[in-house]
């Protein structure tokens, strides 16, 4: 799929459209992580999520890496609308995470990871060598289990249209299994389900780095 300006704003009214569902996503993300510092990342086209966890003033630096381009200075004005601009660095790359530097990450957040492939493919080795050694990931897609079910109705009709148009597929687990497979990279990880279809991923705490 050809990102044009067009698309750009559908993505962007979507990110727009979740902002009152990342704090329950963020939540639901803390649950798992049980830390209150560390490098955090946001990744891809649909973040947000990291603003949250500024405002609830866990992690100690944050960086959203975001894809396709023409995205960075979207999440720049909106770090700016938060008043966060000075917290957070906004990077555009692509899935490959070329400009993000080895073993610097304790949580990655990749959310929508697997259900756009027309944009962009989850790239786990790459995943894999900005986390340092026990880092974490949570990527995947859904409202979260913390969501009121209130908030789901009233943004979801909208929010499946703009997926749509985006260009959603869906996946099976056994497809996110075989992905994981096959990019042979040293992790522990689990599905979850609940909140929609989430990969909880934890890096070994063996460098792999000589």
């Amino acid at each position: 799929m050809e990102v044009t300006d067009l698309l750009l704003k559908l993505i962007q009214e979507l990110d727009r459209l979740w902002d009152p569902i990342y704090p329950y996503l963020q939540k639901q993300i803390v649950e798992l992580y049980r830390r209150s510092d560390g490098d955090l990342l946001e990744m891809g086209p649909f973040c947000g999520v990291l603003f949250s966890f500024i405002e609830h003033g866990i992690g100690d630096s944050f960086t959203i890496a975001t894809f396709p381009k023409g995205m960075g200075e979207f999440f720049l004005e909106e770090s700016r609308k938060k008043g966060v601009e000075k917290r957070i660095t906004i990077l555009e790359t692509d899935s490959s995470l070329r400009e993000v530097g080895e073993q610097k990450v304790d949580l990655a957040i990749f959310r929508g990871a697997f259900f756009f492939p027309s944009l962009f493919k989850v790239d786990f080795r790459a995943l894999d060598r900005v986390l340092k050694p026990g880092g974490m990931a949570f990527i995947g897609g859904g409202f979260g289990k913390f969501t009121p079910d209130e908030l789901i109705r009233r943004i979801g009709e909208r929010s499946k249209k703009l997926n749509i148009e985006i260009g959603k597929v869906e996946i099976s687990e056994d497809q996110i299994y075989e992905e994981i497979r096959e990019s042979d990279i040293k992790v522990d990880f689990k599905m979850i389900k609940e909140g929609g279809l989430w990969v909880w991923i934890r890096k070994s705490t063996l460098s792999l780095v000589p």
